[in-house]
């Protein structure tokens, strides 16, 4: 809520959960040809300070995470494949101490919106020194 409220403010529009499209991308904006997913560190297994692995049931969980990335990984391929630029910005970007400035997450998406790049994934400052921010555009 907090990522949209910031995007309406901005002049973004877009709508909301889109069944139709794969992984019903929690925001859509037709006009750029852009979905967005705002993720859940935890669920969607990120792997900053916020994906912790719970103690009990360890075998369990792992194949939930594996799972679910994977699965996201496949949404993400079939949007790419329909002609959709993806948008993910991890929840650790948006919330706690080590989240990014708001203002500065809705100016670099309202950016890659405008511009030609493919892909953009928003993480923290910190979150996984081997993951910076990823920006696909034409080759």
């Amino acid at each position: 809520m907090l990522l949209r409220s910031a995007l309406h403010r901005s002049g973004l529009r877009y709508r909301l959960h889109a069944k139709e499209l794969p992984g019903t991308p929690d925001m859509v904006f037709p006009q750029f040809e852009a979905v967005a997913f705002v993720h859940g560190c935890f669920w969607h297994w990120h792997g900053c300070w916020k994906s912790t692995m719970p103690k009990s049931n360890r075998e369990f969980w792992e194949e939930k995470f594996l799972a679910n990335t994977q699965r996201d990984e496949r949404k993400r391929q079939e949007l790419l494949r329909r002609g959709w630029r993806v948008l993910v910005v991890w929840e650790c970007s948006l919330v706690g101490k080590r989240a990014l400035n708001l203002n500065d997450v809705v100016r670099s998406v309202g950016a890659w919106l405008r511009g030609s790049a493919v892909e953009l994934e928003v993480p923290s400052r910190p979150c996984r020194e081997e993951t910076p921010a990823r920006v696909t555009g034409p080759e």
